[in-house]
């Protein structure tokens, strides 16, 4: 079934390629043809697919899901004053989309592995949502052994942490290793894993990667590499 209609000046805009008013001159130039015909009007309603431009389809007109490796020392965030961000690992011209691409959740500077990032609002919204309930599984370091009574602890669903009303969900905890454990959780809490190993024992998460979110793993994606996903990969 056809996308909707839209403005041919908007829709360029929108997946990043100029602005409105730049659209005016990229149609006037013929870069730009509707159903093989130069394009005359940038205020035309169009079908996305339809479009070309310099003889190219358009760039992800129904949207954008990449599982991106997450290198360390980047941030999730798009203000420049938090230091360099996973966006600009990304094309120039999805940073210009609009809607923005974003992040599914958020993995700290310190942290890396499997980073989710959409333009599909909707798509976070039911991917962050604790009602969904999708495991996220994590890799971590400790700066002390961990005592085997941390995985009923983290099971049971009782465990605080300071700041917070509501205890974290249940948890799956294993551990791999005297001071090297897994993780699986289903909430996203502000810096959760770092402060569920302190609320616990007092330790300190020395590294922290995410191998896993729902059925998505890295495989042998390269840190600072991404690769795209169907948008309906978790179903509709």
């Amino acid at each position: 079934m056809p996308s909707a209609m839209r403005r041919l000046d908007q829709l360029l805009s929108s997946l990043g390629y100029c602005s409105r008013s730049e659209a005016r001159g990229w149609v006037k130039a013929g870069a730009v043809t509707v159903r093989g015909e130069e394009a005359d009007d940038a205020g035309a309603r169009v079908h996305a697919a339809d479009v070309r431009v310099d003889g190219e389809p358009l760039d992800h007109p129904d949207g954008l899901l990449l599982l991106l490796h997450k290198p360390l020392g980047l941030v999730c965030s798009h203000d420049g004053r938090e230091g360099p961000s996973v966006y600009s690992l990304l094309p120039e011209r999805w940073r210009r989309r609009n809607p923005i691409v974003t992040s599914i959740g958020r993995l700290d500077k310190e942290t890396s592995g499997l980073l989710l990032l959409t333009d599909q609002s909707p798509l976070v919204h039911r991917l962050t949502s604790p009602k969904h309930k999708v495991p996220k599984l994590y890799r971590a370091t400790l700066d002390r052994d961990l005592s085997a009574d941390l995985v009923p602890l983290f099971a049971a669903g009782t465990l605080q942490l300071e700041g917070e009303r509501e205890p974290c969900a249940p948890a799956e905890l294993r551990i791999v290793a005297p001071r090297e454990a897994e993780l699986v959780l289903t909430e996203g809490k502000y810096h959760q894993v770092r402060r569920m190993f302190a609320a616990a024992g007092g330790a300190t998460v020395l590294t922290l990667h995410r191998e896993q979110f729902g059925p998505l793993t890295l495989g042998d994606l390269p840190a600072g590499q991404w690769r795209e996903l169907p948008l309906d990969i978790f179903g509709k």
